[in-house]
């Protein structure tokens, strides 16, 4: 079976609790395919790269793909202004020899804003999952209008904890916000989301693209 090898090149290293995101929206366009996703870490380099062109390029290069995922939060203006400047770096990157193709990951917020889907997941991420604390989690459909998803998805990891006083104080938001999307099982609500669904019909482009079989 043919292996299609994706890179999740992000924003900052807590951006890679997106990699389960995407491999499950990447199984859905890809069939029979089999699927691997790596992140690009590129933060112990002797000399990281700085520029987006620059990191784009020496992301290829450490971690070769089919298809490079290249993460920008819009957090709050345009997209189109990310997708504009993805799409310059990729220019930049182009000139230091990457040629192979890309898919541009926009959440309009934060990407934390995607992770305020599944109660259960976010339970479980508190090491609670049997709690009943109502989490009161927005519709899917208002995720894109928070202000801040980052506090959104820290106070209803608090909450799921049900923890009081000193253990609150205690519990580290920042280390179980990653597991959220571990836990997750099926991102179908997330189609309400528009820059989900341009994500979406880009990988469907891309993966058709390719022309790859599901024989050797």
């Amino acid at each position: 079976m043919t292996l299609l090898n994706c890179t999740l090149l992000t924003d900052g290293s807590s951006d890679v609790t997106l990699l389960p995101i995407l491999e499950w929206a990447i199984r859905q366009q890809a069939g029979e395919l089999a699927v691997q996703c790596e992140w690009a870490d590129l933060r112990r380099l002797q000399s990281p790269p700085r520029t987006l062109g620059d990191r784009i390029a020496k992301a290829v290069d450490l971690y070769p793909c089919h298809v490079l995922f290249v993460h920008r939060d819009a957090e709050g203006q345009d997209p189109e202004r990310r997708y504009e400047e993805i799409r310059a770096a990729v220019q930049v990157a182009e000139v230091q020899g990457f040629n192979v193709p890309y898919v541009c990951v926009v959440p309009v917020r934060m990407q934390e804003a995607w992770l305020l889907l599944d109660p259960v997941a976010i339970r479980h991420a508190a090491a609670n999952p049997n709690g009943i604390v109502r989490l009161n989690l927005p519709s899917p459909r208002l995720l894109e209008a928070l202000p801040d998803p980052k506090v959104v998805l820290y106070e209803s990891l608090k909450a799921a904890s049900e923890f009081r006083g000193r253990r609150l104080k205690r519990f580290r938001t920042e280390q179980c916000a990653p597991l959220v999307s571990r836990y997750m099982r099926d991102f179908r609500p997330l189609r309400v989301l528009p820059a989900f669904v341009r994500m979406e019909d880009e990988i469907r482009t891309v993966i058709d693209g390719l022309n790859l079989t599901t024989h050797q």
